[in-house]
């Protein structure tokens, strides 16, 4: 993914069962447990041709009175350095940047108008930019 791209979506939903056959029969989507992090449920990776498509999670764990929706996450070159600039542009951090193992770190956030939105360094993208960080010292110390 690059920087600013829409990364990921997740249906937050209280019929779980409900979205997961909804979304099989019409889609043709299959479903694989993910364990959320302090065992707080179960985040279902929904999955199209084996590759994962979207996530499904319980809307209980957002709060009570939220109702179903789909929440959408950007790719941020570092998810860190720019929740300063979220709150230096009229926007609000709602949950600080966490890690979640095999995915990246995540940010939740409200921005200028008041649309929630999360902002997330993938993995893979930390990844890269250590290999770029230390292919440029090798770079120093051959010069």
């Amino acid at each position: 993914m690059s920087h600013g791209s829409f990364a990921w979506n997740e249906l937050r939903t209280n019929d779980i069962e409900g979205a997961k056959a909804f979304y099989g029969k019409t889609i043709g989507w299959t479903f694989e447990e993910m364990p959320m992090p302090g065992g707080e449920g179960t985040y279902w990776i929904a999955k199209f041709d084996d590759e994962p498509v979207a996530g499904i999670m319980d809307v209980a764990a957002i709060g009570e009175g939220t109702p179903p929706h789909w929440f959408a996450y950007l790719e941020v070159d570092d998810v860190d350095d720019r929740v300063d600039e979220i709150k230096e542009n009229g926007g609000r951090v709602l949950q600080e940047p966490f890690d979640i193992e095999g995915v990246g770190r995540i940010a939740i956030l409200a921005d200028s108008t008041g649309a929630l939105i999360g902002w997330m360094t993938s993995e893979a993208e930390e990844e890269d930019e250590e290999e770029e960080e230390e292919e440029e010292e090798e770079g120093e110390e051959k010069e």
